[in-house]
């Protein structure tokens, strides 16, 4: 009779139940694995026969055989060997299996039969809350960030014969509790502080407003400016992050292999500012068996994107849909797969291959051919959907000296979460708009009502800057943000003043 032993997988960043079905007859030994593994899983073999043995079990002298059901979805990973330990020892007759259905097992094993963490375990854990009353049987490291679920009763082991030693009921190891909310307020903040920034009051306030807002900003200025400064400071003024948006961004860094055991839960927004000689699908998700890019890494964060010119053109083209989106969708021949990218864009360029074309202080040597080239790598549709454009000039002496005009990240970030707080009473009947950046249509008619002189405003500047529809409903948006900042019920022209200066660039590039 097979002995049946409950894992699990993951598939994008969703789980699935897999059945561990071994069975043993007499025949010549042999230890076969079906049910579409592959190399990882094909090579559990030789782990599973040095894990049993040095674990002080006795390797049955049978032909084994393995299935891993379903068996038409392919297996990936070393997440099977406990599974497939265990159940080898218990269709063997050396351990009690009445208690095996009691449990799901995840790890793997090493040589000396000790159990190593995984990646993937919270997505598992989520997908079990709703799918029976079980215990999880995890590695020792792994346990914090599966008992994040709240769902099943998580135990750590950290060798084989202690997951034994559970499963026969031998052993009483206390389940692994964890509290999501103390984790989430051990860390805030991160980043620059704002007050190490000297000068360039008017690119903080831009920076204020895309953080209040989460809309996506370009910087344009000379080198040494300060583009990537202001850009590391962004972390330090984000709003805090609440749990829903913790658990979700940390479910992509399990999945994708970056969270850190010790971590258990991503509580900090993250920052991620991949180099510019990086592939389409390292940026927004690929491969044979497609895996999170680094749009969904940056899902509930900031993607910053140094030097935008200098990325290849099919790269940050491939932004466009996640940007509209806020997702990621991935074909291939035998699935589909969709991961969350809803990040905020910080992208940093020159303003010509020089770098000195708006620097009054040096002269520019790029012909206007170059510039033209230069600045063509960034597409207009790509620009229309940057909801601010900013101009960093470089700064002078008088402003890197003088520190008093210096403002705290700590006072902004206190304006951002007021603002964002506004925002999410605002959006109260829409659980998946968190802020004005994520308005569609329908939220922009109803929340983005102009009086007639900021109407006034609107239009002339749709006719002097040739704006598309798209760019107009960016100026709403960010006119909304403003006037929420401000404490303002109503956009005033004042905010729709400001918020047309940030376009102004689009045009000029």
């Amino acid at each position: 009779m097979p002995t049946t032993v409950r894992t699990a997988a993951t598939i994008g960043i969703d789980a699935y139940p897999v059945h561990v079905e071994v069975d043993t007859d007499r025949q010549l030994p042999s230890f076969t694995v079906v049910g579409l593994p592959d190399s990882a899983v094909r090579e559990s073999k030789e782990r599973v026969m040095a894990a049993v043995r040095n674990a002080g079990f006795n390797w049955p002298r049978r032909r084994v055989t393995v299935n891993l059901a379903p068996a038409a979805v392919r297996k990936a990973g070393s997440a099977f060997d406990l599974a497939i330990a265990v159940g080898v020892l218990a269709a063997s007759g050396q351990i009690r299996g009445e208690r095996l259905a009691d449990f799901v097992l995840l790890g793997e094993l090493s040589l000396s039969g000790s159990v190593r963490p995984l990646r993937g375990l919270l997505p598992i854990a989520v997908s079990l809350r709703d799918q029976g009353d079980y215990g999880m049987i995890v590695p020792r490291d792994n346990a914090r960030e599966a008992a994040l679920a709240d769902g099943p009763v998580v135990y750590g082991i950290a060798t084989l014969s202690e997951a034994v030693e559970l499963v026969e009921g031998g052993v009483r190891i206390p389940p692994h509790t964890v509290d999501p909310a103390a984790l989430l307020a051990a860390e805030a903040g991160g980043g620059l502080d704002f007050a190490e920034v000297c000068g360039q009051e008017f690119a903080k306030r831009a920076l204020e407003v895309a953080a209040a807002g989460g809309h996506n900003i370009l910087l344009v200025g000379p080198p040494g400016s300060g583009k990537t400064m202001l850009a590391q400071g962004m972390p330090s003024i984000l709003p805090d992050m609440s749990l829903e948006e913790a658990l979700a961004t940390t479910k992509i860094h399990s999945v994708a292999g970056s969270l850190p055991a010790s971590a258990g839960l991503v509580s900090t927004r993250p920052f991620r500012a991949p180099h510019h000689t990086i592939s389409a699908a390292g940026l927004v998700g690929g491969g044979p068996f497609p895996r999170p890019g680094e749009v969904s890494l940056a899902h509930h964060g900031v993607l910053f994107l140094d030097e935008l010119p200098e990325f290849k053109t099919h790269v940050i083209e491939a932004l466009r849909q996640p940007l509209e989106a806020n997702s990621v969708t991935i074909a291939r021949a035998q699935l589909t797969l969709s991961f969350p990218a809803r990040f905020m864009l910080i992208a940093a360029m020159n303003p010509c291959p020089c770098g000195n074309l708006t620097d009054p202080r040096q002269a520019c040597i790029c012909s206007p051919q170059a510039v033209h080239r230069y600045r063509s790598r960034v597409s207009g549709p790509l620009l229309d959907r940057i909801d601010i454009h900013v101009q960093v000039p470089g700064a002078t002496y008088a402003e890197l000296s003088d520190r008093a005009s210096t403002t705290s990240s700590t006072d902004v970030r206190a304006r951002v979460n007021r603002c964002r707080l506004r925002q999410l009473q605002r959006f109260g009947d829409a659980a998946e708009t968190f802020c004005n950046a994520h308005m569609d249509a329908r939220h922009i008619h109803r929340h983005c009502l102009l009086r007639d002189a900021a109407a006034t405003i609107l239009e002339a500047a749709m006719d002097k800057l040739a704006l598309s529809g798209r760019a107009m409903h960016r100026i709403l948006k960010v006119a909304r943000t403003i006037a929420d900042l401000g404490g303002s019920d109503a956009i005033e022209a004042t905010h729709v003043s400001e918020a047309v200066q940030y376009r102004s660039l689009e045009r000029a590039l």
